[in-house]
């Protein structure tokens, strides 16, 4: 694929806890066939080293991320197969790194997913600061009138939170909590997991089969969800 070509998605990780949901979207694009390019905060790199035990580093990032994708939500590594013509099709940029190609809105981008998204996150993309390349990047899809998704992994929410995710809403982003929910069926942590990837994806348009859909029938979520994938 040629520059000219490639249309990514850009996905930025934030220092929230909840690095697997990052990673499930993150398979999610790839198996949809979709490029991704990837911005990964210097808050996110801890709290990733801190729940999965990986250091992403700028110089193997290549390695970090098969490492990443492949464990599975409940810690076991090897749980997903990720190809090496998948990986081919994501890009890395430094967090501080603000001439990189998503920071103008001359890029090509199909649109940008926060996921998780701290409220620091929140904070920055709302009041426009432009702090890093994540924070950047979200304000040229918002200026540029992309689809914006912000995963908001954090509880309570306070006031003055609550008041900046309706900004980003008022601004035209897509606020979304990961709030995974039951009636598909999860019996696994994965299932959760997947759910709130799935959630993500649908806000972007993006095909998808993490979750059962609901159907309009009683008794699905007694279902095993992996019998319909």
């Amino acid at each position: 694929m040629t520059h000219q070509q490639r249309r990514p998605w850009i996905v930025g990780v934030s220092g929230a806890s909840g690095t697997p949901f990052a990673a499930a979207v993150l398979r999610g694009l790839l198996a949809a066939g979709e490029s991704v390019d990837l911005v990964v905060s210097r808050a996110s790199r801890l709290t990733l080293l801190d729940e999965t035990g990986i250091a992403f580093r700028d110089g193997h990032w290549h390695e970090d991320l098969r490492t990443w994708l492949e464990r599975g939500a409940d810690g076991k590594p090897d749980a997903f197969a990720v190809g090496e013509a998948e990986l081919e099709r994501v890009r890395h940029w430094p967090a501080g790194d603000l001439a990189a190609g998503p920071s103008s809105g001359s890029y090509p981008a199909k649109g940008m997913l926060i996921v998780p998204a701290s409220t620091a996150c929140v904070a920055g993309v709302a009041l426009g600061l432009s702090k890093d390349l994540l924070q950047r990047a979200a304000s040229v899809t918002l200026k540029e009138r992309r689809p914006l998704v912000v995963a908001v992994r954090e509880t309570p929410l306070s006031g003055q939170t609550l008041k900046q995710m309706v900004a980003l809403d008022e601004a035209g982003a897509i606020v979304l909590p990961a709030s995974p929910a039951f009636y598909a069926g999860a019996t696994h942590i994965q299932d959760l997991v997947d759910f709130v990837a799935g959630r993500v994806l649908d806000a972007g348009g993006v095909p998808h089969r993490l979750y059962r859909r609901w159907e309009g029938e009683l008794g699905g979520g007694s279902r095993d969800p992996r019998q319909d994938r």
